[in-house]
């Protein structure tokens, strides 16, 4: 099975690098060689660590410019007419909404209804009880 191979493969190069990073050996169970398929041999890496030196930044950046604020927009002054006509039109259009939903339902339950009358109605009286 390779996958048992490869398996132990990554177990021994994991405690290889996991033991050069500490710089000791721990006492962990290695899988029996006599029983499990040759081990394929860990390939050890060495880590170098990189720096990168980065400009230093002035002491103190010059200040942004602040950004023009657009001047407000005063809100029109509302009319107490003109409050109460617009709640009327929405309360208006609401109200036609729910009956087109209800006339919708019942011309849907109708339609069911007459389906349903006349395929009892193809399929015969009943049989008779005995």
């Amino acid at each position: 099975m390779k996958w048992i191979r490869e398996r132990d493969a990554l177990i021994a190069q994991t405690l290889a690098f996991v033991q050069s990073v500490s710089g000791k050996k721990d006492d962990i169970r290695q899988p029996d060689t006599a029983a499990a398929a040759p081990v394929l041999a860990a390939e050890i890496v060495s880590v170098q660590t990189v720096t990168v030196a980065f400009e230093p930044q002035p002491a103190n950046p010059p200040p942004l410019a602040p950004l023009p604020q657009p001047p407000p927009v005063p809100l029109p002054p509302r009319a107490a007419g003109d409050f109460r006509s617009e709640m009327q039109t929405r309360i208006a259009n609401f109200r036609k909404h729910q009956e087109r939903f209800e006339r919708e339902r019942e011309e849907y339950c109708a339609a069911t209804l007459s389906k349903l009358r006349a395929a009892i109605s193809a399929s015969g009286p009943p049989p008779a009880q005995k």
